[in-house]
């Protein structure tokens, strides 16, 4: 009797095994670990998505129910007033069209210096090149600080203006070492080499071949520099006065800050239909839907290119 436990026992471990192994797994350690990974990827998915959740539900939810905390991720007595109001008064629209410009202008200038900085440096001819890299990355660690830098605006008289808030950020050390890393490390020394042999120039080179088999790299950080200005808000408190000229981030900000107080935001013809709660989430939406629609456009790029950070340069 015993022993034809045992067997029982053996061929249903065996069976076990051999499913576990058609799945992908070398034992039941692997399985378990497997699940705990997607439990936790699971619920850190949660915390990312159930906030957007939330403020989507208050921002379509009637006022009553939202005053009265019955709105958490299903809304309730839906409408969009809030969005109409917002549209109506027309500066958040206004200022979503100023952000967008100032956004595409902010990265064009940005991957132009980037790759300007990052191309000479990858390549193995240029002397000096690890000094120079050397004096580009000390930004990256010091900086003069925020009273100097705001001496410097108002000498050169960007005080007020879209330039304040692209030209100091418009180079930044760290894109420009992935950059940099990018081009050592997936784009050929021969390919160079055959094209001065064609007669081909560094620009030419760089147009014609580096550029385009390097588009992961210039989506990623095209990327990181549209959501790094969209979001930023701290340059634009510090040097922007003028209300026609706040970028959309910084309006939000004041908002969200001051929505008690509508004669802050000169918004008394939206807070006079919505309450400040339903408006609060209903111009947050409006601020984040733009830049979260571009990333599925760069998504192939972007998945690739965000390795190269891992690879030694």
């Amino acid at each position: 009797m015993m022993n034809d436990n045992n067997i029982s026992n053996e061929k249903t471990g065996r069976v076990k095994s051999s499913a576990l192994r058609r799945m992908g797994f070398s034992s039941k350690a692997d399985f378990i670990c497997e699940i705990v990974l997607i439990l936790v990827i699971f619920i850190l998915m949660l915390t990312c998505i159930l906030p957007f959740v939330h403020l989507l539900s208050k921002s379509i939810s009637s006022d009553v129910y939202v005053n009265a905390k019955q709105v958490y991720f299903i809304p309730k007595g839906v409408t969009f007033g809030a969005y109409l109001s917002l549209i109506e008064d027309g500066k958040l629209v206004k200022s979503l069209v100023y952000t967008v410009y100032m956004t595409l202008i902010f990265t064009i200038l940005g991957m132009i210096v980037c790759t300007c900085a990052a191309y000479p440096l990858s390549r193995k001819n240029l002397k000096g090149r690890g000094f120079i890299t050397f004096i580009l990355m000390i930004p990256m660690y010091f900086n003069a600080g925020l009273i100097p830098n705001y001496l410097l605006m108002k000498k050169l008289n960007l005080l007020d203006s879209m330039w304040v808030l692209i030209l100091p950020l418009i180079f930044s050390s760290y894109n420009m070492l992935i950059m940099k890393t990018y081009f050592q490390s997936n784009i050929p020394d021969e390919l160079e080499e055959a094209a001065f042999l064609d007669g081909a120039n560094n620009l030419q080179i760089l147009w014609k071949i580096v550029l385009p088999l390097s588009k992961p790299i210039l989506a990623t950080l095209s990327l990181f520099y549209a959501v790094g200005r969209w979001n930023a808000y701290a340059d634009a408190k510090y040097y922007i006065k003028d209300q026609a000229k706040m970028p959309l981030q910084l309006i939000l900000s004041k908002m969200v800050s001051s929505a008690t107080d509508a004669s802050t935001m000169s918004l008394e013809a939206v807070v006079n239909t919505t309450t400040p709660e339903v408006l609060q989430a209903a111009a947050i939406m409006f601020v984040t839907i733009p830049i979260i629609c571009v990333y599925p456009f760069l998504q192939k790029y972007f998945v690739k290119g965000v390795m190269v950070g891992a690879v030694k340069g």
